[in-house]
């Protein structure tokens, strides 16, 4: 069994394999672990399954998957997890924004007694402006509402040791959100700062809706505030609307009967009916994840697997 396995999701990135190899085995052979490096080819549409190949010629810890289709990189994480036999692991991106020299560091943490390791950005500089408020943003209020706690800039990049891959690989969920599930397992955590790296090619697969998809999974898989809070504001909206109806009956006391407007009416009309629009879409996604969760498909399927036993 190896002392350490090395995860890496890819996704059409045939032009940068070479080059992350050549900066990967030289840290690894520094760690002085014995290493499996397990690939996992998420469907990609270019050459990265052949270069793969032709990068075990060199070194036979490659050990090579190929999904059958595109099913999303928290599924080929979950996949290289559960083939992962290693006494710890190590999640990195393929495209080098995550620097592999920063894994003797997460290895240093590990052998202090750390069983979870984070390796947590400094700055963001490599993002937009618009992308990087967003991700602010989305921190801030998942601090706020969920009911775990992530380390201020952790993602994917990461070491586990072996009590926490099992711990995740027991989970049997299909909405799943790494960071998230990293954090909810708890053990003894550690952190590792690191700059991120300019993309070694190509340009990032998350667009704006992918991203914004991404950070509502996230809040519910770990929160039920979307859907109690609609309960409060039905309650302050009850409260407002039995005040004004106090203050019609009162205003007609004292005034006589008047004329109600139009466009106090249309206001109040299209304001609650975007109000249980919109509460309906939240309740709407809970359920979608609930008939998810309830078809129990598997989360994957391999079309090729190259160096296992």
């Amino acid at each position: 069994m190896p002392d350490l396995s090395i995860i890496l999701p890819f996704h059409n990135e045939s032009g940068g394999v070479r080059n992350l190899f050549r900066r990967l085995y030289p840290v690894l052979n520094q760690t002085g672990l014995s290493c499996e490096i397990i690939c996992i080819d998420d469907g990609s549409a270019d050459d990265t399954f052949q270069s793969l190949l032709h990068e075990r010629e060199y070194d036979q810890r490659l050990k090579i998957v190929r999904m059958a289709r595109n099913f999303g990189k928290e599924t080929a994480l979950t996949c290289g997890l559960q083939l992962a036999k290693g006494r710890a692991a190590v999640t990195l991106d393929s495209d080098l924004q995550h620097p592999p020299e920063v894994i003797a560091e997460l290895v240093q943490k590990w052998r202090e007694g750390y069983e979870m390791v984070y390796a947590t950005r400094v700055n963001r500089k490599t993002d937009g402006i618009f992308r990087r408020l967003f991700s602010r943003a989305f921190y801030a209020t998942f601090r706020t509402i969920a009911e775990i706690q992530m380390p201020d800039g952790a993602g994917d990049f990461c070491l586990m040791d072996r009590k926490v891959i099992d711990a995740l690989n027991a989970m049997p969920e299909r909405n799943r959100f790494m960071k998230g599930l990293t954090s909810w397992v708890g053990f003894k955590r550690g952190t590792v700062p690191f700059d991120v790296a300019a993309r070694e090619g190509g340009s990032s697969h998350w667009n704006f809706f992918r991203l914004v998809r991404f950070a509502f999974d996230g809040i519910s898989s770990f929160s039920t505030l979307p859907l109690r809070i609609w309960t409060w504001c039905g309650a302050a909206v009850s409260v407002g609307a039995m005040l004004y109806g106090i203050f019609l009956i009162v205003d007609v006391m004292v005034s006589g009967i008047d004329v109600p407007g139009y466009a106090s009416l249309m206001v109040g009309i299209l304001f609650m009916g975007g109000l249980q629009l919109l509460s309906l879409g939240v309740i709407g996604e809970y359920l979608a994840r609930i008939f998810t969760e309830v078809k129990a498909r598997p989360l994957y399927f391999i079309s090729d697997r190259v160096g296992f036993e």
